[in-house]
């Protein structure tokens, strides 16, 4: 195959199918032994419309004899004209008889496709399965023979430039690839288990925007609540929730908005791994095999005048000290903490050794999210709420409201999600709450304090967009908690 702009005639013979064009139109000939995923693939990879026209095996040796005789290769554009804009097929050119191999890129090319986040590699007793993550769920994609495992995993150490001979302590690494004109950044994770190493890669496509805090779903008033934490000249702000819950996402947000409304200040950050690059913003990536953890990393950015400081994850007490004390001295601290809800953080940080009134005197604000599934727009349909159904929502069972949910259709793979939203809440900390934590540093007195002050739950919020028709009830009652 030519670089980066065709499919040659030895791609066809080794794929089983013959590309051509009729009329303007792509037009894939295969026959009955081409397998399924190729024909994906091929649409896939030409992002436009084909007509699929099947032949007997006679017949597609003929035209592949011709293909083959005349040397021709077939353009991704029709014409292939010069000066077009056409695609690079990266993965393609590793192609190999290795079932193995095609395996691993169809796998790439099917998560890319449907946007997966993850791909998950699960050796078992018997059978190897792969699932993609979509939206935040785990679906199967296909299973094959344990035999081929150990292949899989060395192919995917190879790619990411591990170490294919250890097999008994966890890897991390990263890779690269291509898929048309998608550019994927891969986070590999490695981990020893019964049956064998599991392996779990992590999506990040380089064209990806970052997100404003405006595209993040928040309502106007939890909306104007983070705009004026990121207008605060120093202070500490925490977001917190599981892993996979976005928090990052709007730590990123609330950077640009700092970055557009103060372009002269000097913003720092320290992640692991940096996963967004930003103009205009230094990042630093932990090491810790260096010595480059997350407290030495922030000692030595503050000797780099700061004056807003990104810390990927508050995840010892020394770290939490040295962020504290930033707040203190002038800087904005952005960073996250693995907490439940919004005042479970004033908790966390008097567990790990934080005094209450250094808390008080430095923390600003604390974002609580989670993310759930938004209503595929394509199926998308209302219907009467059952009393149950309202019961479990805390409304009343007479309530003549309407929900909507996804039928299911091609464009969300039959789930009825498409894509997701967060859901918030934001403790924005005043006069009379930072005394209350000087006193009684208690999670369940600060909740009760803060909801006299119009603080709004996940689960207040999670209704409200249940109500709005984004997302549906189970959806809800799967991520919060029962007030």
């Amino acid at each position: 195959m030519a670089e980066g702009s065709v499919f040659s005639a030895a791609y066809f013979q080794k794929r089983r199918v013959i590309l051509d064009w009729e009329g303007g139109e792509p037009c894939l000939y295969f026959t009955e032994h081409t397998p399924e995923e190729v024909l994906e693939e091929v649409r896939f990879l030409l992002q436009r419309p084909v007509r699929f026209c099947k032949i007997s095996p006679e017949e597609f040796s003929e035209r592949l004899g011709r293909l083959l005789s005349e040397g021709s290769e077939v353009s991704l554009s029709e014409g292939g004209g010069e000066g077009e804009r056409q695609r690079t097929l990266d993965l393609l050119h590793q192609y190999s008889e290795a079932p193995v191999v095609n395996l691993i890129n169809l796998a790439l090319i099917r998560a890319s496709r449907a946007g997966a986040s993850d791909i998950h590699f699960d050796p078992g007793e018997k059978e190897a399965l792969i699932r993609l993550r979509l939206d935040g769920v785990l679906h199967e994609y296909r299973r094959f023979p344990m035999q081929l495992y150990p292949q899989v995993v060395a192919r995917i150490k190879v790619m990411a430039n591990l170490n294919v001979a250890e097999k008994l302590v966890p890897q991390d690494g990263r890779m690269r690839i291509r898929i048309g004109e998608r550019e994927l950044d891969i986070r590999v994770s490695v981990l020893p288990t019964i049956f064998g190493e599991r392996v779990v890669l992590r999506l990040l496509e380089q064209s990806n925007r970052l997100l404003t805090l405006g595209e993040l779903g928040l309502s106007e008033e939890d909306y104007r609540k983070l705009e004026r934490l990121a207008r605060k000249p120093y202070g500490l702000v925490l977001a917190t929730g599981p892993t996979g819950a976005g928090k990052s996402t709007t730590l990123y947000a609330m950077l640009l908005l700092v970055r557009e409304l103060y372009p002269y200040k000097n913003i720092i950050t320290i992640e692991d791994p940096v996963e967004y690059q930003i103009n205009g913003i230094g990042q630093v990536q932990v090491n810790p095999k260096v010595g480059l953890t997350f407290a030495t990393g922030l000692r030595s950015i503050l000797r780099q005048d700061p004056d807003v400081i990104l810390v990927g994850e508050i995840r010892d007490t020394e770290t939490a000290e040295i962020a504290v004390h930033a707040a203190l001295t002038g800087h904005l601290v952005l960073s996250t903490l693995h907490t439940n809800d919004a005042p479970t953080a004033i908790t966390r940080l008097v567990d790990m050794g934080i005094e209450p009134y250094l808390i008080a005197s430095s923390l600003e604000g604390v974002i609580a999210q989670r993310l759930v599934r938004r209503i595929c727009p394509h199926c998308r349909e209302p219907y009467p709420p059952a009393p149950e159904e309202l019961k479990a929502l805390g409304l009343p069972e007479n309530s003549e409201v309407e929900f909507y949910r996804g039928r299911g259709c091609e464009e969300c793979l039959g789930t009825g999600y498409r894509g997701r939203i967060g859901i918030f809440e934001v403790l924005e900390l005043d006069e009379k709450l930072k005394n209350l934590i000087l006193t009684t540093p208690n999670a369940t007195e600060i909740r009760n304090e803060a909801l006299k002050r119009n603080f709004k739950t996940l689960r207040q919020d999670a209704l409200e967009k249940v109500l709005a028709g984004l997302t549906t009830s189970s959806e809800l009652l799967a991520v919060t908690e029962k007030e």
